[in-house]
């Protein structure tokens, strides 16, 4: 064993190992050498980390692809302490979060007991929260508070629709909107999720014709137009919610709930409407200064964020069975060490 700021380092450790697809039901951690650290990389203790569609996406079918390296251990995002420092800025102990950057796809990331991460992707945390709190927060809030604020340079005054609002990224996008005193209008393609948007100001069912639907028009007409939009469904809807749009609205396309991840055919002259405006967000390089503003904001307004169910890692097969099935509304969130 190694002698760790914050206890005893292990020399192997309990992952999830990917080399092919595989089904969540198969699921199951292994045994595996906890990594030795290198100049420029950090060894974080994993605390918990949350799950994402991503990484739902890598374990059916995208760990096929000539560009991963394979055996490998997935998750893009994790909370925990600084088990090595190796020859970065931190200090053991340190309290820390860690999200994308290529983790999870070009270097093992958080389905495991240990992470060897970059230390350029590694950020230092300031919060009170508990650390399946913690874990809710990396990639979903920075992703909305790029979406939101980066992109769509959302202010109180507007309007947002926020499509595709029944996952940990629409939650997490409505109660930052409604923080900022905007008003939410949230859509859900499932009949039976309506009531989880209540925070919104108006819900909608969506049909995939949100543009024709005159529950979608009362609402509208209500809030006099549409201002800016968080596309989450993506390139299935794009189209259809640039229709939605009052003029000089904003679209910012985040997500691919819809599974399509392209648009087929899409001309610029005649699919976005004379003066609305179309922008995406990629999640993949985030900052000091950005995991400090989020907490800041968290804490200046009093948020605790979306967490949906908690599994132990004992228990990932469970959580990525959960995620498969859409059964949690909200964050799931996978705890691994307390």
């Amino acid at each position: 064993m190694l002698e760790g700021g914050i206890g005893m380092i292990p020399e192997t450790m309990k992952a999830v190992v990917l080399t092919a697809p595989v089904k969540a039901e198969d699921v199951r951690p292994t045994d595996v050498p906890v990594p030795s650290v290198r100049p420029g990389w950090v060894l974080v203790k994993v605390k918990a980390f949350g799950m994402n569609h991503s990484e739902q996406i890598l374990r059916q079918s995208e760990i096929r692809a000539d560009y991963i390296r394979k055996p490998l251990i997935p998750g893009i995002e994790c909370v925990g302490e600084i088990a090595d420092p190796s020859d970065s800025r931190f200090r053991k102990g340190d309290k820390v979060a860690a999200f994308m950057g290529g983790m999870g796809r070009s270097f093992h990331g958080s389905y495991a007991q240990y992470a060897l991460l970059p230390a350029h992707h590694v950020f230092a945390v300031f919060s009170e929260l508990s650390w399946t709190e913690l874990a809710a927060v990396p990639e979903t809030y920075f992703t909305a508070w790029g979406s939101l604020f980066q992109c769509l340079d959302l202010r109180t005054e507007d309007v947002l629709l926020v499509r595709g609002a029944t996952c940990a990224l629409g939650y997490a996008a409505i109660q930052l909107a409604k923080a900022m005193g905007c008003r939410v209008i949230a859509t859900t393609h499932k009949e039976e999720k309506l009531s989880l948007l209540g925070e919104a100001d108006a819900v909608v069912e969506d049909t995939g014709r949100l543009a024709e639907s005159e529950a979608f028009h009362r609402a509208v007409k209500e809030m006099k137009a549409v201002t800016k939009a968080l596309e989450l469904v993506g390139s299935k809807t794009l189209r259809d919610t640039l229709q939605c749009m009052g003029p000089g609205g904003v679209v910012c396309n985040t997500g691919v709930l819809g599974g399509v991840f392209a648009l087929r055919g899409f001309d610029p002259i005649k699919d976005i409407p004379n003066g609305v405006y179309l922008t995406g967000f990629h999640s993949n390089w985030p900052s000091q200064k950005d995991v400090d503003a989020i907490f800041d904001f968290l804490e200046r307004n009093r948020l605790k964020p979306c967490v949906g169910k908690v599994f132990p890692f004992s228990k990932v097969r469970e959580a990525c069975m959960a995620m498969d099935d859409g059964t949690v509304n909200g964050k799931i969130v996978v705890s691994v060490s307390e």
